[in-house]
Parts: structure tokens; C-alpha cells; sequence
């Protein structure tokens, strides 16, 4: 089928309030400070069990499109390794079953067929001996980057991301590159960087956008799903005035600190940038608009509810960055970077103000013309 030009008209629904974090990347072994990661995020995945049961009750159409279906096939993109994955693919399962109850269909409940899906570094062997003994699905494992074709087309029926999109398919080369006007010299992100620099990083997140887009039009059915959540900023909020553009600042503040002491060369500060970027609702829905292929059903920034402090902000950031820092700079530096880290954070306090971490998260949900 092929996609449509035209933007589609949408329509925006008040959220209830969710968690969220990023997913574990397998890094590292699993610590305390891992184990306080993954809770995080699982109580993001049960806070978005009623906007998922919603969506799926309101504009999943079985009766048109799937009543005679034998099996439904659901796919989770960055799924990392669990447990949190089972969660969110239980609770969609769920939600499926209920609607087919709800609207008289007991006996035409179709089995469920559910695909993990992440880069191929990622521990699918951990993923496999800890999925859950009483699931009520089949499993396959799709390692692969989710910016490309993964699954034959008009093969899926409902396709879950969680905290995965902010993350680039690769680095911008123009901000590494000494000759670049988007050189990102003394600095490890776009926050509070020149023009240039946002303006690279924008580039690479709308072309990211797109292939994803384009990819999952073509592996879902029409009238499938797609639900995604990823952490975001307010629309005309700038990414060094929000409350998670200050950490990754302060990060790189703390790298350039410790170049100035001579514990880390500046040149590798110079060279390494953080290959994340953080949308607004506005620019999402113009991205989805310009695919063309998806209506917007629900499109929404909402608060999250889990408020940090210093010490639980710096486990949280270096459960997600450790393994890059170590990888580029030694995992020698890497607990006195963070001591240095949490200690910057409870200098910048007022961030953890209430007030100041509002609107931080965006929940999605696109329907496949």
C-alpha cells in the first residue's frame, strides 16, 4: 500500500499522568543502580497500561479489519532484556482480549504472536531464559536497527517503542568534525550548543524519523497501531532551559572540569557527543505529517511522576551513559566522574522543583491508513 501525501487532521486527548525513563542498555552487569533503573521504568510501563488500554479499546477495529484473524502479531522495538518488555507486551495482550470480549467475539480470539526486536548487541540470551512460564504468546527474537525494514509487509498489527527513538541512528559527523561550523567543540550535546549544532542534530533525528515511519507503514497492516513513548520537550521551550537539558549539560561541564584538572583529555571531550535528541509535540506531528502514511489519534505531553534528587538523577543518567563514557574515555575515570556529577546536580537543585519537571514525556498513538 502506498502512503499517503496528504496531512492528516489531528486530534489531540488529555493524558493521564505517566513515568517514564530510558531502557537499560546492555552495557554493563546489572547493579543497584540498574536494578533502580529498571524499577523506574517499569512503573512507567504500568502507568501507560490505561492509555494503551484506551487506545486499543477506542481504535483497534476488529470487527472490520481483524475479526477473522487467526493470529495477531505484535512487535516491541528496543525491547532490551526484560523484565520490562513482558510487562508492556502482557498488559497490550490484555488489552485485546478485552476488546474482543467487549464487543461479543470470545471465540474468535486469535493466538498472539509477539516479536523482540533491538540491535544486535543486545543479550537476546538473557531475554530468552527470563521470559515469563505462564505467557500466553510465541516469542521470536529480530535483531536489527528499527530504522529499516525489520518484517514483511502488512505483517503486524500492533507495534510498541518505549524510550528508544530519542536515540540516533548515528551521530551527526559535521559536530566532531574540526572544519564543521557545527563543530561541538567543549561540549557533548546540542543543549545550549550554536545553531549549527541543533540544526545537525535536528537533521539527523527527521531523517531518522522518516525511514522509521516509512518502515513500520509498510510492516503494518492497515487500521494497525502504533504506540510509542519517548522523553520530550515542551514546544518553544529551548532543550538548555528544560529539566532534561540541564544534566546532560552539567555532564559535559563535569567532563570539561576534569580535562581542565588533567584527569581526561580535552580532545576527547571534543570528540565525543551524546547521540540523543529530544523532540517537541510540534515537531513529531510535523515529521508524521510529512510521512503521511499514519492519522495521529493521540498525540500528548504529560507530566511524569517520578520526581529525582541528585543521588537518584545521577544513577538514572549513568545506567544510560556509562557504557559510551567508559567506551570513549576508560572505565577508569568513571566513578569519580559521577561523584563529580551528583555533586554538580546539588548545586543546580532548583531543577528537581516540581514546577520544573513538567512536560517531559511524549505518549503517541498512529494509526496505519
Amino acid at each position: 500500500m502506498s502512503c499517503c501525501r496528504k496531512p492528516t487532521t489531528t486530534s489531540r486527548v488529555r493524558c493521564k499522568r505517566i513515568i517514564a525513563v530510558r531502557k537499560i542498555t546492555p552495557f554493563a552487569q546489572p547493579t543497584c543502580r540498574h536494578h533502580y533503573h529498571q524499577n523506574m521504568e517499569r512503573a512507567a510501563t504500568n502507568a501507560a497500561k490505561a492509555i494503551i488500554d484506551e487506545e486499543i479499546a477506542e481504535n483497534l477495529n476488529i470487527k472490520q479489519l481483524f475479526s477473522a484473524l487467526k493470529t495477531f502479531r505484535i512487535a516491541d522495538l528496543g525491547c532490551s532484556v526484560g523484565p520490562n518488555t513482558f510487562i508492556a507486551v502482557h498488559n497490550i495482550i490484555a488489552a485485546v482480549e478485552h476488546k474482543y470480549r467487549s464487543e461479543g467475539l470470545d471465540s474468535s480470539i486469535p493466538e498472539f504472536q509477539v516479536f523482540f526486536s533491538d540491535q544486535t548487541s543486545n543479550d537476546f540470551n538473557t531475554l530468552f531464559t527470563t521470559l515469563p512460564l505462564d505467557r500466553r504468546y510465541f516469542v521470536a527474537g529480530v535483531p536489527g536497527s528499527f530504522h529499516g525494514r525489520l518484517f514483511p509487509e502488512a505483517s503486524l498489527h500492533f507495534v510498541y517503542s518505549a524510550y528508544a527513538l530519542q536515540f540516533l541512528s548515528k551521530l551527526p559527523k559535521e559536530v566532531v568534525e574540526k572544519s564543521s561550523p557545527a563543530w561541538n567543540k567543549g561540549k557533548i550535546h546540542y543543549s545550549n550548543a550554536p545553531n549549527e549544532v541543533v540544526e545537525a542534530y535536528s537533521a539527523q533525528f527527521a531523517k531518522d524519523i522518516q525511514t522509521f515511519l516509512y518502515a513500520r507503514s509498510q510492516e503494518l497492516v492497515s487500521g494497525g497501531l502504533l504506540a510509542l513513548i519517548m522523553p520530550s520537550i515542551p514546544n518553544g521551550t529551548l532543550l538548555s532551559q528544560s529539566f532534561l537539558g540541564i544534566p546532560v549539560e552539567l555532564m559535559g561541564s563535569t567532563l570539561m572540569d576534569m580535562a581542565k584538572m588533567g584527569l581526561v583529555s580535552e580532545a576527547k571531550v571534543d570528540s565525543f557527543n551524546l547521540p540523543t535528541y529530544l523532540t517537541s509535540p510540534q515537531e513529531l506531528e510535523g515529521l508524521v505529517e510529512r510521512n503521511g502514511c499514519f492519522s495521529i489519534m493521540k498525540l500528548c505531553l504529560v507530566d511524569s511522576s517520578m520526581k529525582h534528587n541528585a543521588q537518584s538523577l545521577t544513577m538514572h543518567v549513568r545506567a544510560g551513559v556509562e557504557g559510551m563514557v567508559g567506551e570513549h574515555f576508560g572505565t577508569e575515570i568513571i566513578d569519580e566522574l559521577f561523584n563529580r556529577y551528583c555533586a554538580k546536580l546539588e548545586e543546580y537543585s532548583f531543577i528537581f522543583d516540581s514546577d520544573y519537571q513538567k512536560g517531559n514525556q511524549l505518549f503517541v498513538i498512529l494509526k496505519r491508513k
